[in-house]
């Protein structure tokens, strides 16, 4: 906090704030306890603040993970999550679900979406064969290598 105040101290004095003064603003302000800053100078108005994560909701989303983990036995065939993020099963709020149980979905074919920091991501199955089970709905919080599909393979099922 004692650079931030430094750094601001020395701008009252510069009639027009340069880029790189903003950015030692921003690096300094990241590094410190501060949350919100606000800079008035003349023209020049800069607010920063951080987002502060509520660690309780990790240890809840742990909690609700733990009660649904899926059971699987292999070689069950699978399709699992490549990333962390917002389980969505449509391409919209409107949209069909990519799958359902007892849908067909071939290899390539895209299964769901994951929002992962504002990106959505197309998951793509790498297996073929029967939607035996879904373990997500829209909205659910996934992680990395969590099942979200359990398929039968078209090899099981004849």
């Amino acid at each position: 906090m004692k650079n931030v105040l430094t750094i601001v101290k020395g701008l009252t004095k510069v009639k027009e704030v340069k880029l790189k003064e903003i950015q030692t603003i921003m690096k300094e302000f990241e590094e410190s306890n501060l949350m919100t800053l606000e800079l008035e100078m003349g023209e020049f108005k800069i607010k920063l603040s951080k987002n502060k994560i509520d660690e309780s909701i990790f240890q809840t989303i742990k909690e609700v993970k733990n009660e649904i983990e899926p059971q699987i036995n292999l070689p069950e065939l699978v399709i699992k999550s490549p990333l962390v993020g917002t389980f969505y099963e449509s391409a919209t709020p409107e949209s069909k679900p990519y799958l359902e149980v007892g849908s067909r979905v071939n290899k390539g074919d895209t299964v769901c979406i994951i929002e992962a920091m504002k990106i959505m991501n197309e998951i793509k199955s790498d297996i073929t064969g029967t939607v035996e089970e879904v373990f997500f709905k829209n909205g659910d919080v996934v992680g990395y290598n969590d099942v979200l599909f359990k398929v039968v393979s078209d090899a099981n099922t004849k």
